[in-house]
């Protein structure tokens, strides 16, 4: 956005899923300094107590309002629910701004999985920011708001490696939708973005580490990742910019330019130039995660037998 004015979250009423903690509160908090109206959304209700708390100190004026809700959002009626409470301090006008950060990963091999396991992941991945989207886009709707809806994916979007089975199909599953919804809320003044931040360090990606597999640990151990803050500074200032793919760091950049396809772009020139980098460097470093992979089976069919997965 070169001309353009950029958004101001001050005085706007924003609505945060995951609000409790990581990337949601981290969020919450910069929006807050902004001087928005905050409404965090969570399960937790000790993690919310806190999160509130840090809300508190980081308000920019007395007469914001900042408040904290339990609900689940991966159901209609949750989100429902969820956005009807944050609505009742605002004489019942919906949230201005929805800043989806719900959602959680749990690594494990494919082989592992049932039915069930692949439901919930769906469940976590796609479903807890998707309800919300659909219940929220419908009162802007109805209300007339020419509000934003803004996604946190993953850069997991745009590819996957070993052991994200039940989690990067549900990220895939965002990116399509937020492509749909970019397209269709335009008739509302509805503006979309999604974000695809690389590994976070927070206390979800430290839980996701219990389960996830030895080879995508050595996949990964080379990735600096990103904190919550840091992730958060990147998506705010992506919507702030108008840019409805928001990377962060030129990683994300290169995967995001490699895999636009018609997508609005952020900027033709370095999109173009991030595009062509990628198109060399990502296949070359695509193999050497196969090769690594390849060189693992030895070691993982001793994983199978020990948990039983094999007999023989």
């Amino acid at each position: 956005m070169f001309f353009g004015k950029k958004w101001d979250p001050r005085g706007r009423h924003c609505f945060v899923t995951g609000g409790s903690s990581g990337t949601g509160l981290a969020l919450a908090i910069m929006l807050a300094q902004h001087g928005a109206d905050v409404s965090i959304v969570a399960r937790n209700e000790k993690r919310l107590a806190r999160a509130l708390r840090a809300l508190e100190a980081a308000r920019e004026n007395p007469t914001q309002i900042l408040k904290a809700y339990s609900y689940s959002v991966d159901t209609e009626a949750g989100s429902v629910a969820a956005l009807k409470a944050a609505s009742e301090p605002f004489d019942g006008m919906c949230p201005e701004a929805l800043f989806l950060c719900a959602g959680a990963a749990r690594p494990s091999y494919w082989v592992e999985q049932t039915e069930e396991t692949l439901r919930d992941g769906m469940q976590i991945s796609y479903w807890a920011q998707a309800c919300t989207a659909l219940a929220g886009s419908k009162e802007m709707v109805r209300q007339g708001v020419k509000g934003k809806i803004v996604f946190v994916a993953s850069v997991l979007a745009f590819f996957s490696i070993v052991g994200y089975s039940t989690y990067a199909p549900g990220k895939f599953a965002l990116r399509g939708l937020a492509e749909s919804l970019q397209s269709e809320l335009q008739l509302y003044d509805i503006d979309v973005h999604i974000s695809f931040p690389p590994t976070i360090f927070t206390p979800g990606y430290q839980e996701e580490n219990k389960t996830k597999p030895a080879i995508t640990l050595k996949i990964e151990e080379s990735d600096s990742g990103l904190t919550p803050q840091q992730v958060a500074a990147g998506i705010f200032r992506g919507v702030q910019n108008g840019n409805f793919h928001i990377t962060t760091g030129w990683i994300g950049d290169t995967f995001r330019a490699s895999a636009a396809g018609s997508s609005p772009r952020n900027s033709y020139l370095l999109d173009t130039l991030y595009a062509g980098f990628g198109y060399v460097f990502l296949p070359l470093w695509r193999k050497t995660v196969d090769l690594q992979v390849q060189d693992h089976r030895e070691e993982h069919y001793e994983y199978l037998k020990n948990c039983g997965f094999l007999t023989t």
